[in-house]
């Protein structure tokens, strides 16, 4: 195998959860890529068809299947599905992550629940269930998608962080718990990035100011620059490295 064979994911069968578009959906691009077979779950049909249709266009492996994260039973079913078709997985990313902007007072208890169930909840269950899957193959690699803003608190955004800290602590807790097994887990930490859902703001000039200020490279992240951090992270590549987080943002993070 030469080095850069150690990138390559032939023969790897991959889930990633929000993969309908933005961050999400470049990772199953870069792992398509490398040869993965790549499972691409969300909740819009329609959305996922159409991803799904792009990533064969440019000559990947994939499939969909839509389900709502949050809902147990539905993300044990679709589970279940996965796995009779496939037989194993071997990646999983997870990467979902909702975002409600308000100031905890604005939140009853039930809103608090059913945030932390798809940002956190979901996540701890899914990867457990995998994991059991990725036991019996002595081979798994978990990863999920964190932010730089689990380590930085604003304004009006108090759940957000409490999920992503939430996140990097299990990451750190599997990988010592299902190391013995062959199973590494990791996480990355995104910067701004101008996908679909802002790429309104990588554009206006207030935060153009912001970003030239803030971020050493002096732009957004583009969310193809995603993928090289999980194809690395995904591989064999990457086999040697267990809890810890990769910080992808320009320099964001480390510049006061």
């Amino acid at each position: 195998m030469t080095s850069l064979d150690r990138f390559l994911l032939t023969d790897r069968v991959a889930i990633v959860t929000g993969a309908g578009r933005g961050l999400g959906f470049e990772i199953a691009r870069g792992f398509c890529d490398a040869g993965a077979h790549v499972v691409i779950t969300g909740r819009n049909s329609e959305t996922l068809a159409q991803a799904c249709a792009e990533l064969k266009a440019n000559g990947g492996s994939a499939d969909y299947t839509a389900f709502d994260i949050a809902d147990r039973k539905a993300s044990a079913d679709a589970l279940k599905d996965i796995l009779a078709t496939h037989g194993g997985i071997d990646i999983l990313v997870n990467n979902v992550g909702a975002r409600d902007r308000r100031s905890l007072d604005a939140f009853t208890d039930d809103e608090i629940a059913t945030f932390m169930e798809t940002d956190l909840l979901a996540a701890i269950s899914l990867s457990r269930d995998v994991a059991r899957s990725m036991k019996a193959s002595g081979y798994g690699r978990l990863i999920f998608l964190t932010s730089i803003l689990g380590t930085v608190a604003l304004p009006g955004d108090n759940l957000y962080p409490v999920a992503k800290m939430g996140l990097t602590g299990l990451t750190r807790a599997l990988a010592v718990e299902y190391g013995p097994y062959g199973i590494t887990s990791n996480a990355i930490a995104p910067g701004m990035f101008a996908t679909e859902t802002n790429a309104h703001l990588a554009t206006d000039a207030q935060m153009l100011e912001f970003t030239k200020m803030r971020v050493p490279l002096q732009r957004w992240g583009r969310p193809e620059e995603i993928a090289g951090a999980a194809l690395f992270l995904a591989s064999e590549a990457g086999s040697f490295v267990n809890g810890q987080t990769l910080t992808v943002d320009g320099g964001h993070s480390i510049r006061m």
